[in-house]
C-alpha cells in the first residue's frame, strides 16, 4: 500500500524544470510511482494555464499552507483559485 508525501492544495516546485503550482490531485500507480496533478496560478488576464503530472520525488514543497475547500458539494476546483 503506497502513501502519499505531498498533501492536496500545497505549493510545489519541480526540482528538474522549475515549474510551480499547486497540487490539486494525486495518483497511485501499480508499478508505486506516486503522481501528482500540478496546476499554475491564474495569469494576470485571468485565464488558467494547463497543468502538469510530475513525480513525486520531482517535487519539493514551496509552501506547506494548504488551500482547503470549505464546501466540497459547491462545484469544479479551478473556479475557486485566486
Amino acid at each position: 500500500m503506497s502513501t502519499f508525501k505531498i498533501e492536496l492544495g500545497v505549493k510545489v516546485k519541480s526540482n528538474i524544470s522549475g515549474y510551480k503550482g499547486m497540487v490539486t490531485c494525486r495518483s497511485e500507480h501499480l508499478n508505486g510511482c506516486n503522481r501528482y496533478w500540478v496546476a499554475p496560478k491564474l495569469k494576470k488576464d485571468g485565464t488558467l494555464e494547463e497543468g502538469h503530472w510530475f513525480d513525486e520525488a520531482e517535487l519539493v514543497l514551496t509552501d506547506k499552507k494548504k488551500l482547503s475547500r470549505k464546501n466540497p458539494d459547491d462545484g469544479g476546483f479551478p473556479s475557486r483559485i485566486k
